[in-house]
């Protein structure tokens, strides 16, 4: 009894007297969208090294794990399955929304809270989840920015919309269909295009026969280059309306200077606002400028840090409960979440890429 007691005292006084909080990262670090995986990595890794050298969260470090799903649906739901069977409290992530809306059923049977920085598809906060939240806007809001402003600058002429046929890509055409009908604006030309296809001359020809003189892409980054660059190589002067996966200089690199004039949806430019200036520059420090959802998915881990002090304890519903109500002082500005887990006031506007970078259309 003597040693057992020994050895007892021994084991207790060896562990740390709080434990590390367990949080995770999932995202596309492989596959065509690991851009977009790598802001979210950096976003995340940058928040969680600040809040850990102020002290961590109630006297306990955050512990990253970072997960790849290569935004693939079955992949995604694996990985919500092995992080299930792990001491994980909170997930940032995922990036795509058909990645994350079959992911999210899975956090929610097993109580982790889920904060995407970038599924605006509406199913993703429609399913009566307490434990799902996104730091992003809603496609409606997005569709209806892009929407109005086809509507403001080119109602009477010949319009087409194509989508990739993902949750994400369909998702937001599907909400600029819809407003464009409601404003009594005609579209041209419907199509959809598949993803990881390298040829886009068929729908290159059907642009060029209907006289398409703007066109609006709901799609990955990826395929919206390439048909860009195809569509300037065919003599096109279309304009090109592409959406939020675009915020990334790869977009660039697959259009070279043909991707000049082309234009985007985006929440005005995080990296200019004052809250975020000490994060923007110790990620650029670090070699990367946090261009996309990298300041999303670093508001992600601040919003879940302070709701976690707020709650006082490492609690999954008193987390959840605490993020429902208040605001949050992050580094894309004040955030509050509503009962479905959606951000408050979310501010779309379109950009124009210009000599690789891309910057605020003046006249939105």
């Amino acid at each position: 009894m003597r040693h057992a007691a020994i050895f007892l005292v021994c084991l207790l006084l060896s562990r740390p007297a709080f434990a590390d909080i367990n949080i995770a990262a999932v995202g596309p670090i492989t596959g065509q969208d690991a851009p977009t995986g790598e802001q979210m990595q950096r976003g995340v890794q940058a928040a969680v090294d600040e809040i850990n050298a102020h002290g961590g969260v109630l006297g306990q470090k955050l512990h990253l794990t970072i997960k790849d799903d290569a935004c693939d649906p079955r992949q995604a739901v694996a990985v919500a399955n092995e992080l299930g069977g792990e001491d994980v409290i909170a997930v940032v992530g995922g990036m795509c929304s058909g990645a994350a809306i079959p992911a999210s059923k899975v956090y929610n049977e097993e109580g982790i809270i889920l904060i995407s920085p970038s599924a605006t598809n509406p199913a993703f906060t429609e399913q009566s989840f307490d434990n799902i939240f996104r730091t992003c806007g809603r496609d409606e809001q997005q569709g209806a920015a892009v929407a109005d402003y086809i509507a403001k600058k080119y109602a009477k002429k010949n319009i087409a919309i194509v989508d990739d046929k993902t949750a994400y890509g369909r998702g937001l055409a599907d909400q600029v269909r819809k407003t464009l009908a409601q404003l009594n604006v005609h579209v041209k030309l419907d199509e959809s295009v598949s993803r990881g296809e390298r040829d886009y001359s068929s729908l290159v020809s059907k642009l060029e026969e209907n006289n398409i003189d703007v066109l609006f892409y709901g799609g990955y980054h990826t395929e919206a280059g390439l048909i860009v660059r195809q569509m300037r190589d065919h003599g096109l002067k279309t304009v090109f309306i592409g959406d939020d996966d675009l915020t990334t200089k790869e977009f660039w690199s697959i259009t070279g200077n043909a991707g000049e004039g082309a234009l985007m949806s985006f929440n005005s430019d995080p990296r200019m606002r004052p809250e975020a200036a000490d994060a923007v520059k110790r990620i650029r420090a670090s070699g990367f400028d946090p261009e996309g959802v990298t300041l999303y998915t670093y508001a992600a881990v601040e919003a879940l840090a302070e709701a976690i002090k707020r709650a006082g304890a490492v609690d999954e519903k008193k987390i959840d409960a605490q993020l429902h109500q208040g605001s949050y002082t992050t580094v894309i500005g004040p955030i509050e979440f509503d009962a479905k887990g959606d951000v408050k006031k979310p501010d779309y506007i379109l950009y124009r890429w210009t000599k690789g970078s891309y910057i605020p259309l003046t006249g939105n």
